[in-house]
């Protein structure tokens, strides 16, 4: 069953401004989704409660009548009195990389007139307060490419949604933030670090001598019979409750060499177990395994 071809769905798209919205309306509509960008909130009731089939909404604080909590309420009805599935997604992004954006394009911010951009940025992530705490959803766009949001929206929204839950891996450097997206973290940094190996330096951990010097490392070995343990009985639990994707990041100090490698071996464990995956190394830059 196609997203088309589904029963009545409903994915409120809302943010940050810059944070990509209308590359992910253009995703969903993509997976099927009828799309209506700058709703007023007055409205998205009779829009709900008028069609079929899967709908996806853009609203921000560009839409006319804008408020969060008024939005929150709406929701909540729209859910009580008549049972459509609606989720909110909520897309983030850090606020010197949203400065970038906007004075690169030379677009003026919507709230920021003729204040500095950095105060239209704080002055709307205020106003979304209310609606990123409800967001089921929530997707930090900061370093994340065009190609990359429309993976992880199709598998959070497209295709049938009883079908079997998708796993993303994600390598990271902690010196280069958390992910904000990520269901389950797991810190890596007391293994061996290669980085100190000057040969080993430039490597990543997708390289065999890299994966050699961390198997090395007597820590690494339970903590991958421990991981997989949890993770086992994990997996079905989160997928019995309806989730359709889990993203799952593991971390340490640069996401050059432990995280990727340990990640490397959840890509070979859950290939193992048939297990529908995508994987990226975010802090390798040009380098991205495929999933399955």
């Amino acid at each position: 069953m196609t997203a088309t071809q589904g029963p009545r769905r409903v994915v409120v798209v809302t943010g940050m401004s810059g944070a990509g919205k209308s590359s992910a309306l253009r995703a969903l509509e993509d997976a099927g989704f009828e799309t209506v960008d700058n709703l007023p909130v007055a409205l998205l009731s009779a829009v709900v409660t008028a069609g079929s089939g899967p709908l996806a909404v853009g609203i921000d604080v560009r839409t006319r009548d804008f408020d969060a909590a008024q939005l929150v309420d709406v929701i909540g009805a729209l859910r009580r009195n008549t049972g459509v599935p609606i989720s909110v997604v909520f897309l983030d992004c850090d606020s010197d990389v949203l400065g970038r954006r906007y004075t690169e394009t030379r677009r003026p911010h919507p709230l920021a007139d003729d204040l500095p951009i950095n105060v239209g940025i704080e002055t709307e992530r205020r106003l979304l307060a209310p609606l990123h705490e409800q967001a089921e959803l929530l997707i930090d766009t900061s370093r994340l490419a065009p190609a990359d949001l429309k993976r992880t929206l199709t598998g959070h929204y497209g295709g049938d949604t009883h079908r079997q839950m998708r796993v993303f891996l994600m390598s990271f450097g902690y010196r280069n933030g958390l992910p904000r997206d990520a269901d389950l973290v797991f810190d890596v940094r007391f293994l061996k670090n290669p980085h100190y190996v000057p040969e080993l330096k430039p490597l990543t951990g997708m390289d065999a001598e890299v994966a050699a010097f961390i198997t090395r490392d007597a820590a690494l070995a339970p903590f991958i019979s421990h991981l997989t343990a949890l993770l086992e009985p994990l997996l079905p639990l989160y997928e019995a409750e309806g989730k359709s994707y889990l993203t799952i990041a593991v971390g340490c100090t640069g996401g050059q060499h432990r995280s990727v490698y340990v990640i490397e071996r959840l890509k070979a464990w859950l290939a193992g177990k048939n297990r529908p995956f995508d994987l990226r190394h975010r802090d390798v830059y040009g380098q991205k395994a495929p999933g399955n």
